[in-house]
């Protein structure tokens, strides 16, 4: 066994008595050590829980003749994080979080590794160690949150940034946006829609590297308890087989996860996380490798923020599991990657019994929500590159729109312009120094896009970024722009009032300004100084790649 190195033999003695001293006995030490990386903590509502997640896999793993061994890692709550300096550090926690869980397989020698995270960053992060590591791995998520009601309708943590628009402009009193504020969280778990942390748990089924259904069961049922003590059940069946986590995190299995990420309609942040995954594992993989599946995977649900169906909804009606049969049904995924029930994802669906059991939440592939993907890789002068924008939830009457550029170089100037009412129907926003570098930390801007749909302008006005946004975000609401204007890209050179041509359609993003001018401004460009200067995320902004590549750290 791997442990064996910290635990077998004469020279190991001071390991072992060190083991003794946590209350370890000597038949406990023959075991397979299995790591448990909890992401538990007391900021994250999707995180409050998981030390309940936790204990339910560790009786699992003991159950199995496994011991299991407990470290925490830390995590970054984007909604509580957004729309201040906070969110400049929740992009750069995932390298963090990569690094820490790396660190303690490396120093402690597991067997195997089970993976319990619920959050935007926490999970890829905790992917990334696993692809770096290669170690027998499964994830299993603390579960989504249950959608809360405001007048006897469903809703989710969107609807409480929609509501300060909504407040800003009039709609709605003080007292009823506290009434949405107190309504829209009722619980532990992520929060109810697709968002980026509900796609990223989600997709985990479609790598293989979770267990059916981890994406979809509520945080607060006794089945979420019951796939943990599973998790920790088979990750000694993993051991035992020595399945790793390059094993079943092929490019195959990737491809998988972008088909199924078109099919829900999932957060843009995945064209991120993704392509980092494979990055840290040796697969090549980019934003531009998104563009064929958006093309050719339609889009089979309606889930928040794009429609009115919540998590719980998917889960009900089957979940990935079912999702993937529809998809298998026209070939669209591979069904011979390796999942970790040890066999192949055909036979995984197959045992599973996986159906759709309700055609109004997860639609039959022959009468898809639309006919292309959830995502849209745009290309074009503004972002040869490429950028990213939510399809699915663009009213039809933005998927074509051309206006002026209302410049600002960074989230607050564009966020005091909006709520003071200077952007007018038509315009098209344009933020800036917000990427991986620029940022630095490529921040979500789900403050600005929620407040123009709670004014109701999202059906006239635009925005494009090098930042990104909440998985949260409706509306023509284009990120990862690349290149970055921090590092030269056509953004930075974007003035106000320069017409911008958006056809989501065509998949094209371009500035309608002659080339001549452009190389004039070129001439005179200067990048502006760096908005923090010393600590984490100076350093991160020094190392970090475009947002094409997954703003990872390009190996030496």
């Amino acid at each position: 066994m791997r442990s064996d190195m910290v635990k077998k033999g004469a020279q190991r003695a001071p390991h072992r008595s060190l083991f003794k001293a946590m209350g370890f006995d000597n038949w406990e030490l023959k075991r397979p050590l299995i790591g448990i990386a909890n992401s538990f903590n007391e900021v994250i509502p999707g995180h409050i829980h998981l030390n309940q997640i936790a204990d339910a896999v560790k009786k699992g793993v003991y159950a199995a003749g496994g011991m299991p061994v407990e470290f925490n890692t830390i995590g970054v709550c984007d909604g509580i994080a957004m729309g201040h300096q906070g969110m400049k550090y929740s992009l750069p926690s995932r390298e963090l979080i990569a690094d820490s869980v790396e660190t303690m397989i490396q120093a402690y020698q597991f067997d195997g590794l089970v993976l319990i995270a619920s959050c935007d960053k926490i999970i890829p992060g905790m992917l990334i160690a696993a692809m770096r590591m290669n170690i027998p791995t499964i994830f299993v998520s603390g579960g989504p949150m249950l959608p809360g009601y405001v007048n006897k309708k469903p809703v989710g943590l969107d609807k409480v940034f929609e509501g300060v628009g909504e407040f800003n402009s009039g709609k709605i009193t003080e007292k009823e946006l506290e009434g949405i504020e107190c309504s829209a969280c009722p619980g532990a778990g992520s929060c109810s829609g697709m968002y980026t942390a509900n796609t990223m748990s989600n997709l985990a089924e479609g790598l293989g590297i979770a267990l059916p259904m981890n994406g979809s069961i509520p945080a607060v049922y006794a089945e979420r308890i019951m796939l943990a003590k599973k998790t920790g059940l088979k990750i000694l069946e993993l051991v035992e087989k020595d399945i790793k986590a390059r094993d079943i995190m092929t490019k195959k299995a990737f491809e998988n996860a972008i088909a199924l990420d078109m099919a829900l309609g999932g957060s843009t942040n995945t064209t991120l996380h993704l392509p980092a995954i494979a990055y840290y594992g040796d697969i090549d993989l980019q934003l531009k490798d998104f563009a064929p599946f958006t093309e050719t995977t339609p889009h089979l649900t309606t889930l928040a923020p794009a429609g009115p169906h919540h998590i719980i909804d998917l889960y009900y009606a089957g979940g990935v599991p079912a999702v993937l049969k529809e998809l298998s049904k026209k070939k669209l995924v591979h069904l011979d990657t390796i999942t970790v029930n040890g066999n192949s994802m055909e036979q995984t669906l197959k045992d599973f019994a996986a159906f759709n059991k309700n055609p109004e939440v997860i639609r039959p592939i022959e009468s898809p929500v639309h006919a292309s993907g959830g995502l849209a890789v745009l290309t074009g002068n503004l972002c040869p590159d490429g950028a990213v924008v939510k399809q699915a939830a663009v009213d039809p009457s933005m998927m074509k729109h051309s206006g002026p550029a209302r410049v600002f170089n960074s989230e607050e100037e564009a966020n005091e312009a909006i709520m003071g009412k200077k952007i007018n129907k038509g315009d098209v926003i344009v933020i800036r120094y917000e990427g991986p570098k620029g940022g630095p930390g490529m921040r979500e801007m789900l403050s600005p896009t929620s407040a123009i749909a709670g004014m109701g302008l999202d059906k006239d006005v635009a925005l494009i970024t090098d930042g990104r946004f909440s998985g949260a975000t409706r509306g023509a609401s284009i990120g990862h722009i690349s290149p970055e204007a921090a590092s030269g890209g056509l953004i930075g050179l974007v003035e106000e009032g320069d017409t911008i041509e958006i056809d989501i359609d065509n998949k094209k993003l371009n500035l309608k300004v002659a080339d001549n001018i452009i190389e004039e401004r070129r001439k005179k460009w200067k990048p502006l100084e760096p908005k923090i200067k010393t600590g984490y995320v100076a350093r991160y902004a020094d190392m970090v790649s475009s947002a094409n590549l997954g703003a990872v750290y390009l190996k030496k």
